[in-house]
């Protein structure tokens, strides 16, 4: 078998990391999703002060496969965290370790940050990934249930929350103490 490597991604691999981007929403029958740029992605990965980071495998300086992921943070276990956004391999490097290999690296990240959790979400049709994270460890979270908002949903959230705080309210009197929708006077 030939032998593999896991590096962090680099500026330049953008590029590369967006081509596997879109093979996995086509695997994944979701690229009506797919909102990525390469500005957006390097922007999220290598600004001043990125979102998320990557991994990149390759067997012989091919790219084989990817992870991205990002810090979490988890007030029951009140500890940091790895959320793993991406982990995909191309279907000509699968069943070599590749895929495992990469989650290793994501939960070596998180132990060294003194990590409570690592977590990441699959599609329930996706039976073989379901199979090979179990026999890693991992539980599926049934009781839960992922809520989302794109990018519109969370704009007319944003919108609406600003509009209650604009409304004609009156200004607090710095000498009343604010419970609840009643202004409640301080006793000098």
């Amino acid at each position: 078998m030939t032998p593999f490597t896991i590096n962090s991604a680099t500026v330049t691999d953008v590029p590369i990391l967006l081509a596997m981007i879109r093979e996995l929403a086509e695997f994944e029958r979701l690229t009506q999703e797919l909102e990525v740029t390469a500005d957006s992605l390097r922007a999220a990965l290598f600004s001043e002060r990125p979102v998320a980071a990557a991994l990149l495998a390759r067997v012989d300086g091919f790219p084989a496969g990817y992870a991205v992921y990002y810090h979490t943070f988890s007030t029951f276990v009140g500890r940091p965290g790895i959320f793993l956004d991406d982990i995909y391999v191309r279907p000509e490097f699968r069943k070599r370790g590749i895929g495992r290999a990469l989650l290793e690296a994501v939960a070596k990240i998180g132990v060294e940050i003194g990590g409570g959790r690592f977590e990441w979400i699959a599609l329930r049709w996706n039976e073989n990934a379901f199979r090979f994270y179990r026999s890693l460890g991992a539980k599926v979270m049934d009781e839960w249930a992922l809520l989302r908002m794109n990018s519109r949903e969370v704009r007319n959230l944003a919108v609406a929350q600003a509009s209650h705080l604009c409304a004609s309210k009156p200004e607090p009197n710095p000498k009343q103490k604010l419970t609840g929708e009643t202004p409640v006077p301080l006793n000098d």
